[in-house]
């Protein structure tokens, strides 16, 4: 799981490679201000998702 803080829709090119079948969080709430009911939150979404590592 990757989670972007701070509104931004993109990567980036951050670790490109090793992003590669990372489930993506994106949030409008920046770094320092994030919450741990918002931490959270990310966590149940990605535990929602239904990985397919590229099939």
């Amino acid at each position: 799981m990757i989670l972007r803080t701070g509104g931004e829709r993109r990567l980036s090119n951050f670790l490109p490679f090793q992003s590669a079948y990372s489930e993506l969080i994106f949030t409008d709430t920046k770094w320092p201000a994030l919450t741990e009911k918002e931490f959270d939150s990310a966590l149940k979404e990605f535990s929602k998702r239904q990985r397919r590592f590229g099939r």
